[in-house]
């Protein structure tokens, strides 16, 4: 935790914030789902933001890190959340923990190597705002990777749907196409260089471990895109 307090602008604590986050009274049932119905997609996911990972320079951090799960199969070692619920439990799970929200990122310019943004574009107020602060505090060098359930896919559809029945978590959610995704990382300085897809099976219907396709499909549930610093933000 000390190299990484380092990374904090001067005057931030990094745990203290004034807001509440929507998530602190869904934590449990956010958490649980890894272990019960999410599993086998947790596992997809995984399996596919893997396949980037060899790429990417560090130190990492993930922006939107709920409860750790994804920092703690990934080997991410700093998160960034609003909900200091969530927080409470990755830090169990052995990550380096800062409560904020990615627009508003309490670190210097260039220090980190890469971004992860795992389910989190859908949930944020701006996405252009977060990508932005990412740019500003990624090295030259650096990295974002964001996994995406995208508006197009059959999983995408059936959240929607769900956001408009009001559920619980995805009535929170606003879900992109990818042709906007690819345009919000222009627009802030990123360049898309891979693109990883899965989760080809029926929603309701997930009974194995996928192996993940290169190259984006309309068909996957899971997208991973991994960008780079584009030349005119160096």
């Amino acid at each position: 935790m000390r190299y990484y307090t380092r990374l904090i602008l001067s005057g931030s604590d990094p745990m203290s914030s004034s807001k509440v986050s929507i998530f602190d009274s869904l934590a449990s049932a956010y958490d649980t789902w890894f272990d019960q119905e999410g599993k086998l997609i947790f596992a997809s996911e995984v399996e596919a933001l893997k396949q980037v990972l060899p790429l990417l320079p560090k130190p990492w951090i993930e922006l939107g890190l709920g409860s750790g799960r994804f920092a703690q199969a990934l080997g991410i070692a700093v998160g960034l959340d609003p909900s200091s619920e969530l927080l409470n439990m990755a830090k169990n799970r052995g990550i380096s923990v800062f409560l904020g929200r990615g627009e508003e990122a309490p670190f210097k310019d260039n220090v980190f190597g890469t971004v992860f943004l795992i389910v989190t574009l859908c949930f944020v107020d701006s996405p252009e705002r977060i990508l932005s602060e990412a740019a500003r505090f990624l090295r030259d060098e650096g990295k974002v990777v964001l996994g995406l359930i995208l508006r197009e896919s059959p999983w995408g559809q059936l959240y929607q749907i769900k956001k408009e029945m009001r559920h619980r978590f995805y009535r929170y959610a606003t879900f992109y196409s990818y042709v906007e995704v690819d345009m919000l990382l222009k627009q802030t300085g990123f360049s898309a260089e891979k693109v990883i897809s899965t989760l080809f099976q029926n929603p309701s219907k997930v009974n194995h471990i996928e192996v993940p396709q290169q190259g984006f499909s309309r068909d996957a549930g899971f997208t991973v895109v991994l960008a780079s610093k584009s030349s005119s933000r160096r």
